[in-house]
């Protein structure tokens, strides 16, 4: 049973500088936060995790329990569906939700069960035909959110229960025990779908007929047609617009940052660094490209550990990639440059997408600009 104590008394959300944040291909210390309400402290050792609905057997199940299953790592980008909101609002048009820039994304290894090895030992009572349209519901209910009270999320069954899906129960973040604001002692982790799937402090798990009723399935993270431009006539149509699911292809640059001055190594070059995403299931990313000319001719950068992306694509399917180049410039101020991915699936990122109210989902070219070059 959870302890009904609090971290903090209002969400934490808050993310790196896009600088530190591609020093490093593992995401330690510096990962980003995102909250709907306070951090839990839960008691790890009584922490049960409920498994019902269309299933033979309802289970129980510690966290010892979990850690005695079968357990699997993924290498999976995590990543807020409003990430990159505040290049929307700036370059598009003006957007609901939190100003996140660039770095609400992290990069880390997760261990714990294969969800589908605890369904199977729960036994999921609907026939496999009716798998596509059913779900596997999250839920968690010690900690009240700002527009319920409680969160959750849920994925289609089919994806739940695909063995190369690798959704996990995870009890572990590279390599240690979760922390509590990255969900201790128990969180799923769903990787290439939005963030907000990927329920933290998770109490139950529920096969079911209908999607999550929570608001935060139901009411927010969805990519909203263009023409809706108020929280009212949003209103009009959140039942008619799926919940977002997967990420696309996306791209950005952490270094040199907006309204920097750089300097020009002994043959012309500025150095770029950032990171790439694959879209959705479509990963690895393949190529990243910049240009320094505002999109008129574009140079391939160089991926970092491009070997294992290479000889073992299926292991890093779900990661994401650094990248670096080094880009002729002249000695100029204001100067831009943008950053475009290209991932196995063929996915490559465009000039911009299209607008939504909430933000989200925004992958146009990644961008830094107002940049003097010395």
């Amino acid at each position: 049973m959870a302890v009904f104590q609090h971290t903090v008394e209002e969400p934490l959300n808050r993310e790196p500088s896009s600088t530190k944040l591609v020093e490093n291909y593992v995401t330690e210390k510096i990962g980003y936060d995102r909250n709907h309400g306070p951090i839990p402290v839960i008691d790890g050792e009584s922490h049960r995790v409920t498994i019902d609905g269309a299933v033979r057997s309802t289970l129980s199940l510690s966290v010892a329990d979990l850690q005695a299953l079968p357990q699997h790592t993924v290498v999976c980008a995590l990543q807020c569906a409003g990430n990159r909101r505040h290049t929307m609002r700036t370059k598009l048009h003006e957007v609901q939700g939190v100003d996140w820039f660039d770095a609400a994304v992290m990069n880390c290894e997760w261990t714990g069960p294969r969800l589908r090895d605890v369904l199977l030992k729960a036994g999921v009572s609907l026939d496999e035909k009716k798998w596509k349209d059913a779900h596997a519901a999250f839920a968690c209910y010690t900690a009240p959110t700002e527009n319920s009270s409680w969160y959750g999320g849920s994925i289609p069954l089919d994806r739940a229960m695909r063995d190369d899906a690798d959704v996990i129960l995870a009890v572990q973040m590279n390599g240690e025990t979760l922390s509590p604001n990255h969900g201790y002692p128990v969180r799923v982790i769903v990787p290439g779908i939005a963030g907000a799937r990927s329920v933290k402090w998770v109490e139950r798990v529920t096969v079911q007929m209908t999607e999550s009723e929570n608001y935060y399935q139901k009411y927010d993270y969805k990519v909203l047609p263009p023409d809706i431009d108020s929280k009212e006539a949003a209103e009009e149509v959140w039942d008619k617009v799926p919940a977002l699911m997967g990420m696309p292809v996306n791209s950005a640059i952490g270094v040199p940052t907006k309204g920097s001055r750089v300097e020009r190594d002994r043959d012309g070059h500025v150095l770029v660094k950032g990171y790439a995403l694959p879209g959705c299931d479509s990963g690895p990313i393949t190529k990243v490209e910049v240009s320094g000319d505002d999109g008129k001719t574009w140079q391939q950068a160089t991926i970092l550990d491009q070997d294992k992306f290479s000889t073992e694509p299926s292991k890093f399917k779900w990661a994401w990639c650094l990248w670096e180049a080094h880009v002729r410039m002249q000695p100029s101020t204001g100067k831009k440059l943008l950053s475009r991915a290209t991932d196995q699936g063929g996915n490559q990122q465009q000039e911009t997408c299209e607008w939504n109210l909430r933000g989200v989902a925004y992958n146009g070219y990644g961008e830094t600009d107002e940049i003097e070059v010395v």
